[in-house]
C-alpha cells in the first residue's frame, strides 16, 4: 500500500536507503503529513536495492569504412583480425563529417576492448545504444549479440551477460549501414534532412542485479477541481536467472526543486516472477496533493524512484515526470485548464558541419537556449531526438512533438490500396520505441506519426490511421497527430479527420501559388470542415530552395508577419510552429557541398549566426503585444500589453527587468519589478525609477519569464 504525504509538509529526503529498507500498511488513497506517517511506517523484510552501475563506452574506438561489405566475410569481429588499417575515432561518432566520407552511404565497423572486473560474473550485463544510424549488428567476442535494423533514432540494448569473459579484455564490435534503404522510415531518398552514418549518440554498459526493472511508466494527470494529482506507475520488471523471484515493490517521490517527499511506500502484494521472464505491473492510482503542475513558464518536475526488494538482493530505477493536463477540445487547447495558443519554431538538429549529428551537450543547450531567446515554448521535430533534447526542454519549458520519421508522398511510391507490410511494421516498431524511452517526459505534447505524405492517398490513409491507433494503445492519454500537405483541397477526405487535432505544413507563396489571402480562404475550408479540432501551422516560412526562390532574408520577414496576422485574425489557429530555427544540412541540398550540402531556411545559418529574421521571429512569437515606456530615469511608466491571439496565455510570475547604461556602454544599475498576472489581451502599468540619473546614454528594459528568458525587450534613449 501507499502513504501519500501532503505537498509542503513533507521533511526533506534523508537517505534513500532508510526509504528503501520500509513498508507502509495506509490503504491506498490515505494521505497523511509527514509526521504521521513516519510513525506508522513499518519495516519490512526487503533488503538493500541498488541502482544501475552505468559505465560510459563513449570515448576512443577503432574504425573502419567497408564499402566492399567485405568486413563480416572476412570476419572484422573476430579478436586475431590486423587493425593496422582502421582509423582511432571518438563515440559518438558520424563519418559524415569527414570532408572525404562526407558523401558515402553504406557499410562501416566499430571496434572497441572492454575490460570486464570478476564482479560483474553475478549481475545481468547489458550494452545500451542511444541511437545508430540506421542499422547495428553487434558482436562480443566473436559471437553475435544482437541486431537493430533500419532504425536509426531511436534506443536499443542487448543483453551480452552469456558472452562475457569476467576478468579479461573483451572485444566489442558492431557492424553499421546507412545505406538509403526501401524497407524502412525514412524510406529510400525521401527525406529531407542529413543522414549521418555512424554510432551517433552515446553508448553505455549497464549493469544491474539478475532481477532487475526495465522501464517505469508514469502518467500524472492533476485533478484541477480537488486539488490533487492521480498518478499510475507501471513496471516492467525482468528475470535473467534461473530462479524463480518473489519479492515486493516500493515507491518514493520527491519534487526535484526541494527535494521533499510526496510519496513513500511500498506494494502490499508481492511480486513472482518465472525463471528467465518479464512481466509488467501496474501498481493501483496513487494521489499528490496539492501538487506542483509543469508549465512552459513553471517546469515543475518531481523524482521517482521504484525499488523492488526480495531476499537476494534487489534493484531500483529512478526516472522524472511532471504532472500537467493537455487537451484539444472545442477548437482550443488547454493547458492545465487553460485555453492557450502556442508559437514556436522547429529546429533541424545535426545541422552544425563541426558535429553533424554527435551534437555535444554544449550546442545542444547552445541551440536551445536560443529557441527559448526566440519566445519558443511550441516545436516540433521530424525524428525522435536524442534524450538530452527532451531533458533540456523537460527543465526550461519548451513543448515538443517528437515523430516517426515517416517522412514525404515517396513513402507510399508503388502502393496502391494497402501499405507495404514491411514499412507498416517498421513505423509500428519505431513508434513504439520512441513511446517505450520518452513517454515519462511532461515536455512531450504530442507523438506525431507521419509527415506530409498525403493523407488523401488510401494507402497513406491506413498507415496513418493504424499508427494512431497503435500510439492511443500505449499511451492513450497523450495527444496524437500528424502534419499534412493535402489540406488544400477536400480536407474531409484526409485522414487528418482522424487526429486529435489538425496540423497543416503551410506554404503558400513558397512551395504553394497563391498570396496570403489563399491562406485565409484555406484556413475557413478547414476548419468548417474539422469545427471542433484546433489547428496547428506545423510549418510555414521560406525557403530559398529553388532557382525562382533566390534567398533573400526580408521575403522571409514578410511572409512570416503576414502569415502570421492572418491566422491570428481566424481566431480558430491553437498553435504555430515557424519553419525553421536554422539552415539545415541535408543529403538533397540545393547550396554547399560535401558536409555542408544544405537548405536556406532558417534564421540562423549552419554555424548558429543570427539573420535579421531572427529579431522578427523572436517579436511575433512573444505572449507581449507590446512593451512601451515614457518618463526619464527619474520615473519611468513601462506598459506592458499581452496579445489576444495566438501566441496567447496567461502571462503570470513575469518581471520587469530595466538596466541602465552609461558611458562606454557600462551597466551601471537594474532595478526589477514585478508584474501583475496578465490574461490575453489585458495590460499593466509598472513605474520604475532609477538613482543613477546622470549620464545615462540608455535604459534596456525586458519582460522577463519566471525562467528567466526575456520575453520583449524595448530601449529607452535620452
Amino acid at each position: 500500500m501507499y502513504v501519500n504525504v501532503h505537498e509542503g509538509t513533507g521533511s526533506p529526503v534523508n537517505t534513500r536507503r532508510k526509504f528503501l529498507q520500509s513498508a507502509t500498511s495506509l490503504a491506498i488513497g490515505a494521505s497523511l503529513p509527514a509526521t504521521a506517517a513516519d510513525s506508522r511506517i513499518k519495516t519490512s523484510s526487503v533488503t538493500d536495492t541498488e541502482p544501475t552501475t552505468r559505465v560510459s563506452l563513449n570515448g576512443l574506438w577503432q574504425f573502419h569504412l567497408d564499402s566492399g561489405k567485405v568486413g563480416q566475410t572476412n570476419g572484422w569481429y573476430q579478436q586475431n583480425q590486423a587493425t593496422d588499417s582502421w582509423q582511432d575515432v571518438i563515440v559518438p561518432h558520424t563519418w559524415q563529417v569527414g570532408q572525404e566520407s562526407a558523401e558515402y552511404f553504406g557499410t562501416a565497423w566499430y571496434r572497441r576492448q572492454l575490460d570486464v572486473p570478476r564482479d560483474w560474473r553475478d549481475q545481468t550485463v547489458r550494452i545500451e545504444f542511444e541511437g545508430v544510424f540506421h542499422s547495428a549488428t553487434a558482436w562480443l567476442n566473436g559471437s553475435e549479440v544482437g541486431k537493430h535494423l533500419r532504425k536509426g533514432y531511436t534506443a536499443f540494448e542487448f543483453d551480452i551477460t552469456h558472452l562475457l569473459h569476467p576478468g579479461a579484455s573483451n572485444l566489442l564490435a558492431v557492424m553499421v549501414n546507412s545505406d538509403f534503404d526501401s524497407r524502412m522510415l525514412p524510406r529510400g531518398h525521401s527525406s529531407d534532412w542529413t543522414h549521418d552514418g555512424g554510432i551517433y549518440r552515446p553508448v553505455t554498459v549497464l549493469i544491474t542485479p539478475r532481477i532487475y526493472i526495465a522501464r517505469v511508466d508514469v502518467d500524472a494527470v492533476p485533478d484541477l477541481a480537488n486539488g490533487f494529482a492521480n498518478v499510475d506507475i507501471s513496471v516492467v520488471i525482468r528475470n535473467s536467472s534461473d530462479r524463480e523471484f518473489k519479492g515486493r515493490l516500493s515507491v518514493h517521490a520527491i519534487e526535484e526543486e526541494t527535494g521533499l517527499t510526496v510519496l513513500e511506500g511500498s506494494d502490499e502484494n508481492p511480486v513472482e516472477i518465472a525463471p528467465v521472464a518479464q512481466i509488467t505491473r501496474s501498481l493501483p492510482t496513487f494521489k499528490i496533493e496539492k501538487p506542483k503542475l509543469w508549465h512552459f513558464d513553471a517546469p515543475n518536475l518531481y523524482s521517482l524512484t521504484v525499488a523492488l526488494g526480495g531476499t537476494g538482493g534487489g534493484h531500483e530505477f529512478t526516472t522524472t515526470f511532471g504532472i500537467r493536463s493537455i487537451e484539444a477540445k472545442d477548437g482550443s487547447f488547454w493547458l492545465n485548464g487553460e485555453r492557450i495558443g502556442l508559437m514556436g519554431v522547429e529546429r533541424m538538429a545535426g545541422s552544425n558541419p563541426n558535429y553533424g549529428m554527435v551534437e555535444p551537450a554544449s550546442w545542444i543547450e547552445h541551440d536551445h537556449g536560443d529557441l527559448k531567446n526566440l519566445n519558443c515554448v511550441f516545436t516540433r521535430v521530424h525524428w525522435p531526438q536524442d534524450k538530452r533534447v527532451l531533458d533540456y526542454c523537460d527543465r526550461h519549458g519548451i513543448f515538443i512533438q517528437t515523430e516517426v520519421p515517416t517522412w514525404g508522398p515517396d513513402t507510399f511510391k508503388d502502393m496502391k490500396d494497402e501499405p507495404d507490410p514491411e514499412i507498416m511494421q517498421n513505423g509500428l516498431e519505431q513508434l513504439q520505441e520512441m513511446i517505450a524511452r520518452d513517454r515519462n517526459h511532461p515536455c512531450i505534447f504530442s507523438w506525431g506519426l507521419c509527415n506530409e505524405i498525403n493523407g488523401q492517398n488510401p494507402s497513406a490513409y491506413k498507415f496513418a490511421k493504424q499508427m494512431y491507433e497503435e500510439a492511443k494503445r500505449l499511451n492513450p492519454r497523450r495527444l496524437r497527430s500528424y502534419a499534412s500537405n493535402s489540406l488544400q483541397r477536400n480536407a474531409d477526405n484526409d485522414v487528418a479527420k482522424l487526429m486529435d487535432f489538425i496540423e497543416w505544413n503551410e506554404y503558400y507563396e513558397s512551395w504553394y501559388p497563391g498570396t496570403s489571402e489563399d491562406l485565409r480562404r484555406n484556413l475557413e475550408e478547414i476548419h468548417q470542415a474539422f469545427p471542433d479540432k484546433p489547428i496547428v501551422i506545423s510549418e510555414y516560412g521560406w525557403c530559398a530552395c529553388t532557382p525562382d526562390r533566390p534567398e533573400g532574408d526580408s521575403r522571409r520577414v514578410r511572409v512570416l508577419r503576414d502569415h502570421t496576422r492572418v491566422c491570428r485574425e481566424t481566431k480558430f489557429v491553437g498553435g504555430l510552429i515557424f519553419f525553421c530555427y536554422n539552415d539545415y544540412r541535408t543529403h538533397i541540398g540545393d547550396q554547399g557541398t560535401g558536409v555542408m550540402k544544405q537548405r536556406i531556411h532558417g534564421v540562423v545559418d549552419l554555424f548558429g549566426s543570427r539573420k535579421p529574421s531572427y529579431s522578427a521571429l523572436r517579436e511575433e512569437s512573444s505572449p507581449v503585444e507590446s512593451l512601451e515606456c515614457s518618463g526619464n530615469p527619474n520615473l519611468f511608466s513601462v506598459t506592458v500589453r499581452t496579445r489576444n491571439s495566438v501566441p496567447a496565455y496567461t502571462v503570470n510570475g513575469y518581471k520587469l527587468r530595466g538596466i541602465l547604461y552609461g558611458f562606454a556602454n557600462i551597466p551601471l544599475e537594474c532595478r526589477e519589478a514585478s508584474l501583475s498576472t496578465l490574461k490575453p489581451g489585458e495590460s499593466t502599468s509598472v513605474p520604475l525609477q532609477f538613482k543613477e540619473k546622470e549620464g545615462a546614454t540608455r535604459v534596456e528594459f525586458d519582460v522577463v519569464r519566471p525562467t528567466g528568458f526575456s520575453a520583449m525587450t524595448t530601449v529607452w534613449m535620452p
